[in-house]
């Protein structure tokens, strides 16, 4: 196991320490929010009472496989806590998500959550968004036109940089498990996420985007130093 794999397991656990017995819980999606999903089967296991609702196909899949009991936003429309990872964090605790293309279920868990934690290993943390090319979902009607005004709309924003369809399998795009697709900009850096996030929403083909903001309240963070709790300044 790397050292990042340590990282990770390390954030994990301890997240797993906000949980307690009668919670509903949202399940993150990507190798971080995977390893929490393990730890909290081995407590379901052990006896812990939790339900929960995944954010992709592959954490319910893992979790099903763990007995880890599962509901759905019908179902529960109201949950206390959801573990996610996150592909950048900065000092406000805003985020880059959607590396692992579950973006739109990932706001909507987050969104019915009353607390949202992120999960991730000190190399997540950055001084500012946008090295990591901001997901975005689309629709596959008009894709090329999405792209060009996402193009257009995120200048006025103040970014720039390239907007490219997210390869899958072989000659074939990736598709969400909404069966949409994602297509990934590379800005280099966002200097007002408020301002992209909301230039976005204004594109019709466009479902929803990677920027999760006001979402997080918590981001526990494994580093060489230990793990350490940053807190979203006025939650």
């Amino acid at each position: 196991m790397s050292n990042t794999d340590d990282l990770k397991e390390s954030a994990a656990r301890a997240a797993l320490d906000l949980v307690k017995d009668g919670m509903r819980l949202g399940l993150g999606t990507g190798s971080t929010a995977a390893r929490f999903v393990d730890a909290l089967g081995a407590r379901v296991k052990a006896g812990l009472n939790v339900v929960c609702v995944p954010t992709s196909e592959t954490t319910r899949l893992q979790a099903e496989r763990l007995r880890i009991p599962l509901t759905t936003l019908d179902e529960t429309p109201e949950l206390d806590l959801t573990v996610d990872g996150a592909d950048e964090i900065d000092r406000e605790l805003r985020l880059i998500k959607g590396g692992g293309g579950a973006l739109l279920r990932e706001k909507i868990v987050a969104t019915a959550s009353n607390r949202m934690v992120v999960i991730a290993d000190e190399s997540k943390v950055v001084p500012a968004l946008g090295a990591f090319p901001l997901p975005v979902e689309v629709v596959r009607f008009g894709l090329l036109t999405t792209m060009h005004a996402i193009e257009a709309i995120a200048a006025e924003a103040g970014c720039r940089g390239a907007v490219t369809l997210r390869p899958g399998k072989g000659e074939a795009p990736f598709v969400t498990d909404q069966g949409n697709l994602v297509v990934d900009c590379a800005f280099g850096t966002i200097p007002e996420p408020e301002v992209l996030a909301f230039a976005l929403k204004r594109v019709p083909g466009v479902v929803e985007h990677g920027l999760f903001l006001g979402l997080a309240d918590l981001a526990i963070v494994a580093g060489g130093g230990g793990v350490k709790a940053l807190r979203r300044p006025g939650a």
